[in-house]
């Protein structure tokens, strides 16, 4: 790695600074071979006191890479690894000891998300473990597309999943995200058998994925898991816009607004009706 990747912080303000090309430069040899080991990762971030990432206060990796393009997407710069900051398993090992005291005192852990973690599976399962053996509790942040690269023996590396459930239906699912659900479904019934819990995640995008049937869908089979401890009902917002204009992507919801109170409110009932906590 080069010293001027060395001395780029990896400490961001929020998840919405826009990041790209900070490992442009790195040869396609050494990408592969990260990816195939895990001794290095491609981070666009971490960003600290988070406390809507799992439970506590938490530190939270953002990864770069992802086989989604959803239409709502807040983060369009995590989608190329070539955007991320080369880090080596060492200093991101590093980094996360820092706040292992104020983790531990605020109940809180590490959460790995993205982009998409289980792009650099090797990486993350590594970190995860590294995380562990100094004592801090971890959750990954996953669409859960790519859960069959994780061995039964490798989920005990992670204390929790925090599982995006986008659509029900495969079409529309393939319309928001690119990418069919039903790898995502398969993944969520794997940790149900082996009783490893999940907090669901569902974003409410006014006129794409608000409707009763949807909701009423997703909020079935999560019930039917046995292991959700929680949904979050996440509202959509306009925050990574900005993004996708400085990157020339085509955005198409530019006019799409945050979900009224009331809508929110109903999506939030729909889980609550099939016996599910939602906060």
């Amino acid at each position: 790695m080069s010293q001027g990747l060395q001395t780029i912080s990896l400490e961001a303000k929020s998840p919405f600074e826009l990041r790209v090309n900070l490992g442009a430069d790195t040869p396609e040899l050494d990408v592969r071979t990260a990816l195939a080991t895990g001794d290095m990762g491609f981070l666009h971030s971490f960003t600290s006191g988070s406390t809507v990432d799992g439970p506590g206060v938490r530190v939270v990796g953002w990864t770069t890479g992802c086989q989604y393009r959803c239409l709502y997407c807040h983060n369009p710069d995590t989608w190329n690894m070539s955007n991320g900051i080369p880090v080596t398993l060492a200093r991101a090992t590093e980094e996360l000891r820092k706040y292992c005291h104020g983790l531990k005192i605020m109940s809180g852990g590490f959460t790995l998300s993205g982009g998409e973690p289980l792009m650099q599976d090797r990486f993350a399962v590594k970190l995860f473990t590294a995380a562990k053996a100094i004592g801090i509790h971890t959750a990954l942040d996953s669409n859960g597309s790519l859960g069959s690269r994780l061995s039964d023996a490798e989920f005990d590396q992670i204390d929790l999943v925090l599982l995006d459930f986008k659509m029900w239906d495969p079409e529309r699912h393939r319309h928001l995200t690119g990418m069919d659900n039903a790898p995502v479904l398969d993944f969520a019934r794997r940790l149900a058998e082996r009783r490893r819990p999940i907090w669901v995640r569902f974003v409410l995008v006014p006129g794409l994925s608000d409707d009763a049937e949807n909701i009423a869908n997703i909020a079935r089979f999560s019930a039917s898991l046995g292991n959700v401890e929680r949904v979050d009902v996440l509202p959509f917002h306009q925050m990574g816009r900005f993004k996708w204009k400085e990157l020339k992507l085509n955005y198409t919801l530019n006019d799409v607004q945050p979900p009224s109170i009331e809508a929110v409110e109903s999506a939030c009932a729909q889980f609550r009706s099939v016996g599910l906590k939602v906060f």
